[in-house]
């Protein structure tokens, strides 16, 4: 894709994802931020942020957990270098602790493939299927979205047992729900 596609693209997504009545009635939405090929997130953190909403992002911790901090604008945010691994923008601010993500009434997953059952294929790394558990362990029953391009919701993709189906996916293109929200 060339930078202008990944803006509209990034545009569009931002607007289908606006569009959810979980974000539009959330106080707290827990995000990331894009890296790589993934579909662009800035647009719609900053849109969130606009409508008064907190933000929280994720910092990788040493295990693959991840820690939270708020997001204040895209200059408080820091390229960060984990190892061999890919580069990543994380928060600069004060460190919140993994739990803080089960105060959010969304969580915005990473991926890269959703199936037809709603199950989410991630890169392997473990640490949203840790961020599910707590958010289970907790009692926490925020809606959970994936962001992804049309191309990557697929009739199936492999399935452990701890993995669990997302409520709905959101494309540039629109929204595909897998099961009511909370």
């Amino acid at each position: 894709m060339t930078a202008d596609d990944l803006r509209e693209t990034s545009a569009a997504l931002a607007r289908q994802a606006l569009g959810l009545p979980e974000l539009a009635e959330a106080d707290t939405v827990a995000a990331y931020v894009s890296v790589g090929s993934e579909p662009g997130t800035l647009a719609l953190l900053d849109a969130l942020r606009a409508r008064g909403v907190r933000v929280l992002l994720p910092a990788l911790l040493p295990d693959n957990d991840l820690d939270w901090g708020a997001y204040e604008g895209q200059e408080s945010l820091a390229r960060i270098r984990h190892g061999g691994r890919m580069a990543l923008f994380e928060p600069v601010g004060e460190r919140l602790g993994p739990d803080a993500v089960t105060t959010a009434d969304a969580v915005l997953l990473p991926g890269l493939a959703v199936d037809a059952r709603g199950m989410r294929l991630g890169r392997g790394g473990g640490s949203y299927d840790r961020v599910l558990a707590r958010l289970e362990r907790a009692g926490a029953h925020p809606a959970l979205v994936v962001l992804l391009y049309d191309s990557e919701v697929v009739e199936h993709v492999p399935e452990e047992p701890h993995d669990r189906p997302v409520h709905a996916v959101v494309t540039p293109s629109g929204v595909r729900r897998f099961r009511p929200a909370p």
